[in-house]
């Protein structure tokens, strides 16, 4: 039970870290692929991607939680409040932490470009719709989260190397 206490916040920030290098590289992608094109009706058209993250089931923290305080020693029976109690011991931690999902999207943007080999009957050619002033901000966005659980990861070691030197 307690070495999963002292890792389970490794557990959450690589969680993190998987959700923010999917960001990255859907931006990448996307920025990419902004100016390919491809004929209508053709698979090898590229679909601008974007990542829907999901935190996760509330009821499962508190649970979590709670099965954690219930596990504590205590100098008097008061520090917890009577009838609060876990019928959880089964439930890991390592799925608390947040999920990506890469959702493509068919949204595309026409250009009048008769010359374009791609260009369809009426000289219109089909790109990605691809906004590279969102894809910058999401790509810088998701790279100061992953630094930032980077740091998580680094203060978390420090305290165990700490605690382990008393």
């Amino acid at each position: 039970m307690l070495p999963e206490r002292i890792f389970s916040s490794f557990q959450t920030a690589s969680q993190g870290l998987s959700v923010q290098r999917e960001k990255i590289a859907a931006a990448t992608n996307n920025i990419a692929n902004a100016g390919t094109s491809a004929p209508e009706g053709s698979a090898q058209v590229f679909r601008p991607q974007s990542v829907q993250t999901d935190t996760g089931n509330r009821q499962d923290f508190q649970r979590v939680l709670l099965d954690s305080i219930s596990t504590l020693k205590r100098s008097r029976p008061e520090h917890l409040s009577p009838g609060v109690s876990s019928g959880n011991q089964g439930m890991t931690r390592s799925n608390l932490g947040p999920s990506a999902t890469i959702v493509e999207a068919d949204n595309f943007r026409h250009e009048f470009d008769p010359n374009h080999p791609d260009a369809d009957e009426n000289g219109m050619v089909r790109y990605p719709d691809v906004d590279l002033i969102r894809e910058m901000t999401q790509l810088v966005s998701a790279n100061r989260l992953y630094e930032a659980n980077l740091s998580a990861i680094e203060a978390e070691k420090q305290i165990i190397k700490r605690s382990l030197e008393l």
